[in-house]
C-alpha cells in the first residue's frame, strides 16, 4: 500500500455522530471501533469510538476518535480540511452539508483570483476550506 495522508480529527464524546454526518455528507464505508470492543474495561468508555474510519469512493479518507477522560481535548483553529476540485455541482453540494447548522465564516463565491471559495466551521467545530476551480481560458 502507498503512503497516504488522512486528517484525524479529536472529539470530545461525539465521534460516532460527527463520522456518521460525515458519512451522510460524503457517502463511503464507515467502520468505527469502540474501546469496549478492543477490552477497555472503563463503562464510561465502552462505546465510546477509540478509531473510526471513513473511506470513500472518491477516495477521502476521515479518521476519528474520541478523546478518553484525562486527556486534553483542545479544539482549535490551527487545522482546516480543504476540499478543492472542478466538480462545482458536487462541491456545492458538500459545502451545504458542511455549513448547514455550522457557521459560514466566509460565503461560497466567486473570489477575486476567479475560483469560488468558501470558508465554514461544521456543527462539529471542524473547519472546512471549499474551493471550486474555474474551467481556464
Amino acid at each position: 500500500m502507498a503512503s497516504r495522508l488522512n486528517p484525524y480529527l479529536s472529539f470530545r464524546d461525539n465521534a460516532r455522530e460527527a463520522m456518521e454526518f460525515y458519512r451522510e455528507v460524503f457517502g463511503g464505508n464507515l467502520t468505527l471501533s469502540t474501546f469496549g470492543e478492543f477490552g477497555n474495561p472503563e463503562p464510561e468508555l465502552a462505546d465510546k469510538i477509540m478509531h473510526g474510519m471513513l473511506e470513500t469512493d472518491r477516495g477521502y479518507t476521515l479518521m476519528a476518535s474520541d478523546t478518553p477522560p484525562g486527556m486534553e481535548h483542545r479544539p482549535g483553529n490551527n487545522i482546516a480540511i480543504s476540499l478543492s476540485g472542478d466538480d462545482a455541482d458536487e462541491l456545492r453540494g458538500y459545502w451545504e452539508k458542511l455549513s448547514g447548522g455550522g457557521t459560514v465564516q466566509m460565503p461560497l463565491e466567486k473570489q477575486i483570483w476567479g475560483d469560488e471559495f468558501g470558508m465554514c466551521v461544521d456543527r462539529f467545530g471542524i473547519n472546512w476550506l471549499v474551493n471550486i476551480a474555474q474551467p481556464q481560458a
